[in-house]
This record gives C-alpha cells, structure tokens and sequence, in this order.
C-alpha cells in the first residue's frame, strides 16, 4: 500500500486543509518543515522517503488562479511521481497538465461538468494516465454534472470501470483534516469491485487505521494532516514497512 503525502496549495502556499471550507484554510504548520514554500515541502517529503505526491491547485479547483508555475517547479526538482488535481473539466487543460511532467492526472468529480468528458479524456490520455477522484461530502458526491451528482458512490464506480477507468480516489472532503476517521463501510463496499486500483484520502488518525487499510485492500492512502501533526510520524511509517 502506498502512502501519498498531499500538498494543498492556496494563495502560493501549502495551506492546512480542514473539511473543505476553504475560506477558512491557514498557512500549515508542519513537524515536517518550517515552510510554507510548497517546493521546500515536496523536497522536504522526497527526504522523507516519500515515492509518491498528491498536488491540490485549490486555487485552480475554486475557479480562481491556478499554481501551474509552482507545480511545474516541483515535477522539475523533485523525483517523485506526481498527481495533480488542478481542477480539469476540458481536454486541452488535461493534455497542458499532462505535459508538464505529472504522472498522474486527477479528474475530479467536484469539477467535472459531463460524465463524457473522463471517457473522452481516456481515451486521448491513456487511462493509465488517469485517476478520477469520487469528492463526497457526507456521503454524496459533488459535481458540477446532476447526472454525477445524483449518482451513489458504488453506481459511479460501475459507470466509470465501464469507461475503462481502473484508478479511483475516494476522498472524503468532510473528513479531511478532522481526524475523525475514514468511511469504512463505503470503502468495503467500493472494495469489493474487482480490478480497481482504489485510494483513499481524508479522515485518516493513526497507524492503527492505515494498518486497517491495507487490509481492507486499499492500494494508496493520501495523507496531510496526519503527517504534519506528527500524529502518523516518518519513523512510525517505516516500522510497519509502508516507507
């Protein structure tokens, strides 16, 4: 199981994410690093150890700006694979985000406006090259899309394995940074669809859950608060061999 530390970049800086209200998002404060510099913290995590990182433009998710510069600095400074939710709804800025050295893509259903467009962009990207992300706030999925909105976690996932889409995040924005815990109900039942790559991200407490985790059969954990708090430390990581 892979363990992926999160950035969240806001305004230019790594910012603490805390159950999507992100008009309320503050400058993070990091056992990790002293900075708010979010190529100083993706270094900081290749240091680490770290093999894998997440990247949320949040400006870019909100419409607002985007931090393509500073995500561009990264992929170029650090070796790490990287996926990036910069708040892709249309082909040309998925193939510009894909360019720029990311890994992975993310397609996010907070920001998608047409179930066609993940197929569409599969098919021009490489499924491979793809991971669409499920963003549910207790327990329904947003989207810009009805369709998407409308849908259960467990009928989308069916929908998208049908798009020939295998990589799938579930992130939970209501429990990010609250240390409340992950749905594992949802993620049993999401589990138990066959030949998908399956991650998970917001809520996430200790080892304790992590150890849960890989049993349940989830490939990749995103991690940020956790790490940050020391909550979940480097060396706690390496003892149960997931760094």
């Amino acid at each position: 199981m892979k363990i992926v530390p999160v950035i969240d970049i806001l305004n230019g800086v790594v910012v603490h994410a805390v159950k999507g209200n992100r008009s309320e998002y503050q400058p993070i404060k990091s056992v990790l690093s002293n900075s708010v510099d979010p190529l100083v913290m993706a270094l900081a995590f290749e240091e680490a150890g770290f093999k894998n990182l997440y990247i949320a433009d949040l400006d870019a998710l909100s419409g607002n700006k985007n931090n393509n510069l500073i995500i561009n600095k990264i992929s170029s400074k650090v070796n790490m694979e990287l996926m990036v939710d910069s708040g892709i709804s249309d082909l040309q800025q998925a193939k510009k985000t894909f360019k720029s050295n990311t890994s992975k893509i993310i397609l996010a259903t907070e920001t998608l406006s047409n179930i066609n467009f993940i197929k569409e962009a599969a098919k021009s990207l490489g499924d491979k090259n793809l991971v669409v992300s499920l963003d549910l706030k207790n327990g329904k999925i947003l989207s810009k899309s009805r369709k998407i909105a409308s849908m259960q976690p467990t009928i989308l996932t069916s929908e998208l394995q049908k798009q020939g889409i295998n990589k799938l995040i579930i992130l939970d924005l209501a429990r990010v940074g609250s240390g409340e815990g992950v749905d594992f109900i949802l993620l049993k039942e999401i589990r138990s669809y066959p030949d998908i790559e399956l991650f998970v991200g917001g809520g996430v407490r200790d080892v304790y859950d992590l150890l849960k985790l890989k049993a349940l059969g989830m490939d990749g954990v995103l991690l940020a608060t956790a790490l940050h708090s020391g909550k979940i430390s480097i060396a706690a990581l390496r003892k149960i061999g997931l760094l």
